[in-house]
């Protein structure tokens, strides 16, 4: 088959597209034929083998997690999916015997596993995955939409409607709303949860975008106080709920800009992962801080059900052939883009 792949770490030079065996199933397993796999930036981390990704790299490593496509074949012991059907597939993959699988806690698996980082992933013409990672897609659902799902708006409907539990009548502030998880969060928050949106972004052409989506106040941080305006934007009451995924560089603003009660949660560091915390004013102001790391199987079941019936979307800006992936990682490079870059495999 062919694939793009990796058998040393550093640039998008290190990216080489050519021939790969097929992946053999086990009984359990699915054979997907990839459509489309997006990019995360966990790929061009892993690709680069910094922030906890470095491989040993003794085969050839294939990268991508988010994966939707056609189930090719199927193992002895899968019963619910078959041979024809359009999948999405969830990247982490959990061990389903520690405690945690085994209480339905999956997202705290002590033994996951993550598909393109720990193991071969979707930057392939096949690929092999559990078959209980895989959900069904209609065909209303274009493979491409269907693939910028997973790794963005699975932590993102666990932090707002598990762990934050935003309410219909607060407001959240998404921080930088041009990612896949920005995005996604402005959609969650206001189209499933009816949520007052204030995103962050840019550029006022981001800006308009992150509008067009569903966002009710968007400050553009390069030219505007996210603190102040957030203040301002809720009558001086501060934010409910915080959506970072970012990291230190807004993290000062952000718990500045935040109501007595507010919640703040963590899924992302991509700027920096140390930040300082002032302890008097988290306990006096009631306050939270949490992170979460994707989310359980059945959170990514509701997500998809949410897309098949056009409450949230996958938000793609552009999309590249699978032999042209290291152009693809230069775009993720640049960081200009709004939402996801997407491989699509003929």
């Amino acid at each position: 088959m062919k694939a793009v792949y990796i058998t040393e770490h550093g640039g998008t030079e290190v990216l080489k597209y050519g021939d790969l065996p097929e992946p053999i199933i086990g009984p359990t397993d699915i054979k997907v034929r990839v459509k489309a796999c997006s990019i995360n930036r966990v790929d061009a981390f892993t690709r680069a083998g910094i922030k906890g990704t470095r491989l040993r790299l003794a085969d050839p490593h294939i990268l991508g997690g988010d994966v939707a496509g056609d189930v090719v074949e199927a193992g002895e012991a899968v019963t619910r999916l078959k041979a024809g059907d359009r999948v999405v597939v969830l990247p982490r993959v959990t061990c389903g015997q520690c405690q945690f699988c085994i209480s339905a806690d999956d997202e705290l698996c002590t033994r996951p596993r993550q598909l393109g980082t720990t193991m071969n992933g979707g930057y392939a013409e096949y690929v092999g995955v559990p078959a209980v990672n895989a959900v069904k897609i209609p065909d209303t659902l274009a493979y491409d939409e269907a693939s910028a799902l997973p790794t963005v708006f699975v932590p993102v409907w666990n932090m707002l409607l598990r762990r934050a539990r935003l309410q219909s009548w607060e407001t959240v502030l998404v921080l930088s709303a041009s990612s896949g998880v920005g995005s996604a969060a402005i959609q969650v928050a206001k189209n499933v949860l009816g949520a007052t949106v204030i995103a962050t972004t840019s550029t006022q052409e981001k800006a308009l975008k992150a509008r067009s989506l569903g966002a009710d106040e968007v400050i553009v941080y390069t030219e505007e106080d996210i603190a102040e305006k957030s203040m301002a934007a809720t009558d001086h009451r501060g934010v409910n709920v915080v959506v970072d995924h970012v990291g230190s560089d807004f993290w000062e603003m952000a718990m500045a800009s935040m109501a007595p009660g507010g919640r703040y949660g963590i899924c992302g560091v991509t700027t920096g992962y140390r930040a300082d915390l002032h302890m008097g004013l988290l306990f006096v102001r009631s306050q939270t801080v949490f992170g979460v790391y994707m989310g359980r199987k059945e959170d990514f079941r509701q997500v998809v059900d949410s897309a098949s019936k056009g409450l949230i979307r996958g938000v793609v800006d552009q999309t590249f052939p699978l032999a042209d992936t290291a152009d693809a990682h230069q775009a993720l490079e640049d960081r200009n883009f709004f939402g996801k870059l997407v491989i699509t495999v003929p």
